[in-house]
């Protein structure tokens, strides 16, 4: 891949990628205040902003010398979490789980989004790739967070869906791990584990089940 291909890469996936760190960390924050949590609020990360949601390191530096060094086969990044004071929720233990899914469910909708739109350029017989590439890597983006913010290990919303959702000793058991979940994920991701046996079936399941999904509007529109 040239440099004129990478740069263009890069420009048709930084608006995705862009809105979907953007909504899913600020759906983290809404959801905690409706729960009682007012923290994100009063530090403002309950924001559309994205500069206030980007790591320099996880956002940006990490994906990018991932991309070249890996020529686009690999990447990992991050970004900034919202803070959540899960003792300041109403009902912790059950109110975890709602502010934890917020994030994935928001990469969910962007992704459902995304595929609308594709659908939408093409009947309206748009030729230009750049439109049609940035749709596609909505999807890609948001199915990929989606999923991977699903995987049930804390620090992860799923890990965190999880503790939630187990009787309390299995539940403290597991949150036991956050400390040192994030380098186990890592781990798990670089030997591939996260992605065969994990992040591949679930991003097809949920593709399978966006373009059902979709399916009245691709009457309408074909």
């Amino acid at each position: 891949m040239d440099l004129a291909e990478i740069i263009q890469t890069i420009a048709i996936y930084a608006l995705p990628v862009l809105f979907a760190i953007t909504v899913h960390e600020a759906a983290h924050g809404y959801a905690a205040l409706h729960f009682g949590d007012p923290t994100a609020e009063r530090l403002g990360r309950i924001t559309l902003n994205p500069m206030r949601h980007i790591d320099p390191v996880g956002t940006i530096a990490m994906p990018l010398l991932l991309y070249f060094a890996t020529a686009g086969a690999f990447l990992f990044g991050y970004a900034k979490p919202v803070p959540v004071n899960f003792a300041r929720l109403r009902h912790p233990k059950r109110d975890m789980i709602w502010v934890a899914l917020a994030g994935p469910a928001a990469n969910l909708v962007q992704a459902i989004g995304w595929a609308a739109a594709g659908y939408l350029l093409v009947a309206l017989e748009v030729q230009e790739p750049f439109f049609n590439g940035m749709a596609r890597a909505g999807v890609l983006v948001n199915l990929v967070m989606f999923a991977f913010n699903l995987f049930p290990l804390p620090p992860l919303d799923g890990g965190r869906i999880l503790v939630g959702l187990l009787p309390m000793r299995p539940a403290m058991t597991l949150s036991r791990i956050e400390p040192y979940g994030f380098f186990i994920v890592l781990a798990l991701v670089v030997t591939g584990v996260v992605s065969s046996l994990w992040l591949r079936p679930l991003m097809q399941i949920t593709a399978q089940a966006i373009e059902w999904l979709l399916t009245p509007l691709r009457w309408l529109l074909f």
